[in-house]
């Protein structure tokens, strides 16, 4: 790289999360701001689309504002605008890419989308400042689980991917039937700490021939109908043991799969990211197995594991001085595959 530092702004509003951070050479943050709005949610249980997209109208100057300030940087020190455009929420998506193309617009930027999936792989870039490509990553999230081989910056290969629910889509749908509400993740690792994980003997999803692949439904027929089960003969529910043992069935499966690809793949590094991925009975079940598996991991911290600006800003950097720009035609793509351009 030349001398110059490369400051790209980044903005993420894919789901409930307004966010803005301004990243320095990909690796650097210098800011990250991000206004939640889980409490809003909570009320109905789940995200609405509709309060998303119009609690990012009101949000995004403030944050962005408070990114360029806490950064010590204007808007004519940038080097780059970078924005989430897919996948997620589509009049989410709207908010942030309309944002950023204006800034790139009246400032004369160039203009950089991401994929909001790449973004949570380049999480791993921000904390890990060794860590390089190639290398395996699990994307858990609630509303992607993916395994991916890194081959390069901006360069991916889906190994497997679930056939229905996320991971943590399951998390919330298992969380909201033993009455935990939502969000689902943080509640069900909580209460696990206190139940047991082998109480119960839920199942591991396999699929015929795609090794790789998850499936996660099955599970959570699985969990429903042991609870109603109980219900019906009258026996008591340990709620504790219920997300424990579901909990361990799910972590059993993404550590599985994760340690075959690694393997197979002759790579000796294990990356993960996504929302799922701060899980710590998950954290915890793939760190014993990469060091038996003489495996190197890595792991942002939670608040990088979440929906944040700072990781688009890594993705983009590595997006940006590929020479990667587009026009203010620029559209939100509510269902992006990784790899698409």
């Amino acid at each position: 790289m030349g001398e110059k530092d490369i400051l790209i702004l980044a903005i993420e509003s894919s789901c409930d999360e307004t966010a803005a951070a301004v990243v320095k050479n990909g690796r650097e943050v210098l800011s990250n701001v991000i206004s939640s709005q889980i409490e809003l949610h909570k009320l109905y249980g789940g995200v609405v689309p509709e309060i998303a997209s119009r609690k990012h109208i009101e949000k995004i100057n403030q944050v962005i504002e408070k990114a360029l300030a806490a950064a010590d940087t204007s808007l004519d020190d940038l080097d780059a605008v970078a924005v989430t455009y897919g996948p997620g929420l589509v009049g989410a998506l709207l908010v942030g890419v309309a944002e950023a193309k204006a800034i790139s617009f009246a400032k004369n930027l160039p203009l950089v989308g991401v994929h909001h999936i790449e973004g949570h792989i380049s999480a791993n870039y921000i904390e890990n400042k060794d860590l390089e490509p190639p290398f395996i990553c699990l994307v858990v999230s609630g509303g992607h689980t993916h395994l991916v081989r890194v081959k390069d910056y901006g360069e991916y290969e889906i190994l497997g991917r679930t056939r229905d629910d996320a991971a943590g889509e399951a998390f919330d749908k298992v969380a909201r039937a033993i009455g935990l509400g939502y969000p689902g993740g943080p509640k069900i690792d909580r209460l696990a700490k206190e139940g047991n994980p082998d109480a119960i003997a839920f199942p591991r999803g396999k699929i015929e021939g795609s090794p790789y692949d998850f499936s996660f439904s099955g599970l959570k027929s699985a969990v429903l109908n042991y609870l109603n089960g109980c219900q019906m003969k009258g026996e008591p529910i340990v709620e504790a043991d219920v997300a424990a043992s579901f909990q361990k069935s799910v972590t059993d499966v993404l550590v599985e799969h994760a340690m075959m690809a690694v393997q197979e793949s002759g790579l000796d590094k294990l990356a993960i990211a996504g929302g799922v991925a701060s899980n710590g009975a998950l954290r915890a079940a793939m760190e014993q197995a990469c060091a038996e598996n003489g495996v190197r991991f890595y792991r942002p911290s939670p608040i990088l594991c979440t929906d944040n600006a700072a990781m688009i800003g890594a993705a983009a950097y590595y997006e940006y001085i590929k020479g990667v720009r587009h026009g203010l035609d620029l559209n939100a793509v509510p269902n992006l595959k990784l790899g698409e351009r």
